[in-house]
């Protein structure tokens, strides 16, 4: 679930929302987005070429880049939209460290499942049940979601860094404060500033100072080679497409697509009124083309051989530097082009040269918890045992299921149950029969 970077509209020049659509405008925007998201190229194959997982790091590289150069292009010649298209942060979490690496599922099955979640997603958005369902779910539990899901990128990119350590009698513990801690900050800082100077190249610029930095130094070793073929021969369509069918693997394909459609209702809904991308009626134009472009790439993300995609966020950064038109996506997706032959160069960056990527966007993300209201109980427990469960379980459906569970039930017994939909009725138990087949 990708959400905010910590990016404050400039101060200076028109707004966005009376900005009129020019080709300057939306190549510049778009070379602006571009630079702003590009970290999931280096980002999401680290994150999915885990040890363990069994995925080669070159052809996650070449899926990644595959299905953001597609589905941006796709987003800007049929939805029209200026939004960029790549795998969602949070959701790749959830098909490493969750799926794959905790349920050990094979990662051809974990693809699979990708694949239906997009297919089911696909047909919600082509119908009006789309809508039903965004209106079933309380806004808590979305926000909830949101943050609970910082929480779990904050502690992979801490774990990454040494500085959290698994512990058998509590858990988790303080690691060892080495270089890799020192990186951490540095990466920090050198972001952050970037960050506040409104610079596109904020999260590039502290990945790429760590990275010569360890190079520099001698923790970490430079590529013999800076460019390669892409690598189409070890993941990209390589999907078990029918194992992924099986009863206990349902609840993940519910929650990737759960988790998928919140993503995009609230990133479209989000930015396109921020920027005044919206209809007379205040909706955001073309919603329905984009959610069909954000389904595909969930089933093409499968197809391609990485997590699931969305549309980014960070699109709202080129934007606001004229972005207004489809056609500042086709400059985005164009100039992924490029990062095909990077994958020696990608592969040379030590994991804990993304940490302060991931820690950050943890930071935007959960954010939106001082939007939930924990005044009332039947409020505010089951968006807390979302946000709890789900950097304790590694496991974004964890914390989700059991917020529907417990959100129509607390409503009765607190007297309330006039305000609960018969749709969430029937997610809380769906939720209760999704717990029940995956345990």
């Amino acid at each position: 679930m990708q959400q905010p970077v910590a990016l404050h509209p400039p101060t200076d020049g028109p707004s966005a929302a009376n900005h009129q659509p020019t080709l300057y405008g939306d190549i510049i925007g778009g070379i602006t987005t571009f630079f702003t998201m590009s970290y999931i190229v280096v980002v999401n194959p680290g994150i999915l070429a885990s040890q363990g997982t069994g995925m080669a790091f070159s052809g996650v590289l070449t899926a990644t880049v595959l299905l953001a150069f597609a589905m941006t292009l796709l987003m800007g010649a049929y939805a029209r939209l200026p939004f960029a298209v790549a795998p969602g942060m949070g959701l790749n979490a959830f098909f490493a460290f969750t799926i794959v690496l905790q349920q050990h599922v094979p990662w051809p099955t974990a693809l699979g499942i990708v694949f239906w979640a997009g297919v089911l997603f696909l047909l919600v958005s082509a119908t009006p049940i789309r809508e039903h369902i965004a209106l079933a779910i309380p806004t808590s539990l979305r926000l909830a979601t949101a943050s609970g899901i910082g929480l779990l990128l904050t502690l992979i990119g801490l774990r990454n860094t040494g500085l959290i350590e698994s512990d058998p009698a509590t858990l988790l513990r303080l690691g060892t404060l080495d270089h890799r801690a020192l990186f951490l900050l540095a990466g920090v800082l050198m972001a952050v500033a970037l960050m506040r100077r409104q610079n596109p190249l904020a999260f590039l610029a502290a990945i790429f100072t760590v990275t010569v930095a360890a190079w520099s130094f001698g923790y970490a070793t430079p590529p013999e080679h800076i460019v390669s073929a892409p690598d189409f021969s070890s993941v990209f369509l390589k999907l078990d497409i029918l194992g992924a069918l099986r009863l206990a693997l349902l609840p993940a394909i519910v929650t990737i697509l759960f988790t998928d459609l919140l993503d995009s209702l609230s990133t479209f809904i989000g930015v396109a009124s921020a920027s005044g991308l919206v209809d007379r009626d205040g909706r955001p134009i073309n919603l329905r083309r984009a959610l069909i472009v954000d389904a595909c790439a969930t089933f093409g993300a499968g197809l391609a051989g990485t997590s699931p995609g969305t549309a980014y966020v960070e699109s709202i950064a080129g934007i606001r530097m004229g972005a207004r038109t489809g056609r500042a996506s086709i400059v985005t997706a164009l100039c992924f082009l490029p990062c095909f032959f990077l994958a020696p160069l990608a592969a040379a960056v030590p994991a804990y040269a993304t940490a302060a990527v991931l820690v950050l966007v943890g930071l935007a993300m959960f954010q939106t918890v001082t939007r939930i209201d924990f005044a009332t109980v039947e409020d505010g427990l089951p968006a807390f045992v979302t946000i709890v469960l789900i950097p304790l379980t590694l496991s974004i459906s964890q914390g989700i299921l059991w917020g529907f569970l417990l959100y129509a039930p607390l409503y009765l017994v607190s007297g309330r149950a006039g305000e609960v939909r018969p749709s969430l009725w029937i997610l809380a138990a769906l939720s209760a029969a999704l717990l029940w087949m995956g345990h």
